[in-house]
């Protein structure tokens, strides 16, 4: 076989892997666990550990063809013939492994978003605010007091039976029933819950984790959806660095202070 040949029959390099603008600031984790680190001040901080990737930007939906914009990320890989047609269809078209788990996050703009780009922990800063969203722990079948803070019967003159009851439905003559919405004792757990506001302690990129000021919902291993918070942190902040700055001249003030004399 000459040269040219050779060349001509040598496999295509595959394109580089683009990522996704870094004005898009949401990414898919997996919650790690918590523990506790001291930062620059030397306070100390409970934190949760949330493993980010890197995530793929599965597709984008558009206004003109399906009415809202999104752009969806997708984290992990399943195997073959734990995916349905549509799961292998999608990672064909990316080439790729089928994806274990999708999230459309809406955006005002899609703003350079593709389907194949990259996203991980380079489009957040340590000090910026998040809102963490997942699926807390199922309780199964619970009562009032557990599922509401009910607070409960008196524990006195024999009504045993009655120191965790509900208490009155309040509708018994006029209306004959329940309402809907009552607080009774049901299915406690498995709710989606945000945690907002919550601050990065600090960000490990060659780890692709972030460290979060915060308990977050749900199991270890379970999905954790970060957002760039749109509240106002201002006054957060400000709290923050106050409560910093009484710690660092108490502590300034008791190491200057003499040692008594015996």
């Amino acid at each position: 076989m000459t040269e040219e040949n050779k060349e001509n029959t040598a496999p295509a390099a595959k394109p580089e892997v683009q990522v996704l603008p870094v004005s898009h600031k949401f990414l898919i984790g997996q919650k790690i666990g918590m523990t506790q680190i001291f930062d620059a001040a030397g306070s100390l901080h409970a934190v949760t550990v949330v493993k980010t990737g890197p995530c793929r930007v599965a597709y984008t939906r558009t206004k003109e063809k399906d009415g809202y914009q999104a752009v969806c990320l997708g984290i992990g890989h399943k195997t073959e013939n734990r995916a349905n047609s549509a799961e292998k269809g999608l990672a064909k078209k990316l080439d790729i492994k089928p994806i274990r788990h999708l999230k459309e996050f809406r955006v005002a703009d899609l703003a350079g978003a593709a389907p194949g780009q990259t996203a991980s922990v380079e489009r957040f800063a340590e000090g910026e605010f998040v809102d963490l969203q997942a699926i807390s722990k199922g309780k199964g079948f619970a009562g009032g007091m557990k599922r509401h803070g009910f607070h409960g019967g008196a524990a006195s003159h024999g009504a045993s039976d009655r120191e965790r009851a509900p208490g009155s439905l309040g509708s018994r003559r006029s209306l004959g029933r329940v309402l809907p919405g009552q607080r009774m004792a049901g299915h406690m757990g498995v709710d989606t819950v945000s945690v907002q506001k919550v601050k990065i302690v600090k960000i490990i990129p060659e780890e692709n984790m972030i460290l979060v000021n915060s308990g977050i919902p749900g199991a270890n291993g379970s999905m954790v959806y970060i957002t760039l918070t749109n509240k106002k942190v201002t006054a957060h902040k400000a709290q923050l660095e106050s409560r910093n700055k009484v710690k660092k001249d108490a502590a300034k003030g008791a190491a200057k202070k003499p040692a008594a004399k015996k």
